[in-house]
């Protein structure tokens, strides 16, 4: 029997009714699934509902049912457990997904028979919050697949962002906000800020300022075991995001710092997905 996990984007209907038919089919081969109370909710198992601090343990594989959203939800909820996950997609985009709707259980079939290949994306780990505050306390741990974003709470002003590197300080920053992204995530927010575009096969850290008010306005990408910390020098605050999630508000001299994780999310793939044909298919980038 295996334990599989599955992650929904609730307000898509036909993945919602997938994730019915796909929990009723999953039972009925023996195994065991779990859903987020809320998306079990919403497709009508709430039988099936397990908490945040229950959901991914001892899971075998986590199966998304909707676009690159829930795979960040995903990797939200198991952290860098190493869980496989699975991306059906139900999205737009699906940048990060794998399969279609229509293959959904001859896909997970595979999974849970081990005929399946790992594609290891690397995680960041991003801690926050009052410096003074010492050790663990006071501080927030959380990973991300695509990126950490530190900005502005207000269109109002620019935010002045003194960014270190290992512990050297670099230089102060005044743009609306810094991204600091994960290879994974240079096809993100980053990416629409003016970032460059990384192979996700690498490790490394990628900071791009959004819309800075300075000279100095390019991405730098750093290695991977660098640690970037951005610490807030205004005194109306900001507010950390992480992969789209806005998380905590900031203060004056609150912190963040962001590092590569040792742990890799693991993604499920069928075959070699090659980087620059998934750029052309999903950015409809053209022959000549």
């Amino acid at each position: 029997m295996a334990v599989v996990g599955l992650i929904v984007h609730s307000e898509r209907p036909e993945a919602t009714a997938a994730a019915r038919d796909l929990s009723v089919w999953l039972a009925s081969e023996g195994h065991q699934v779990r859903m987020p109370p809320e998306e079990a909710a919403a497709a009508s198992r709430p039988d099936l509902a397990a908490d945040s601090d229950r959901f991914g343990a001892d899971l075998d594989a986590v199966v998304t049912l909707g676009g690159d959203g829930s795979i960040l939800r995903a990797v939200e909820l198991v952290g860098e457990s190493g869980v496989p996950i699975l991306g059906v997609n139900f999205g737009r985009m699906g940048y990060l997904t794998e399969v279609a709707p229509d293959d959904a259980r001859a896909a997970i079939g595979r999974v849970l028979a081990g005929d399946h290949t790992i594609e290891e994306r690397m995680l960041l780990t991003v801690e926050c919050g009052d410096p003074a505050a010492g050790g663990t306390a006071g501080r927030q741990l959380h990973v991300a697949l695509n990126e950490a974003v530190v900005e502005r709470p207000a269109a109002s002003y620019a935010l002045r962002l003194g960014v270190s590197l290992n512990g050297e300080q670099f230089t102060t920053y005044a743009a609306d906000g810094l991204i600091v992204a994960t290879p994974t995530g240079s096809t993100a927010y980053s990416l629409s800020a003016g970032g460059p575009v990384i192979d996700p096969a690498h490790r490394a850290l990628l900071l791009t300022p959004v819309s800075p008010h300075m000279l100095f306005d390019r991405s730098m990408v750093v290695p991977a075991d660098s640690e970037l910390r951005l610490e807030v020098l205004t005194d109306r605050g900001a507010v950390l995001s992480i992969d789209g999630r806005r998380l905590a508000g900031l203060e004056l001299h609150d912190s963040v710092v962001c590092s590569a994780s040792p742990h890799p999310a693991r993604l499920v793939t069928f075959g070699t997905r090659r980087f620059h044909q998934v750029l052309k298919a999903k950015f409809g980038l053209n022959d000549r």
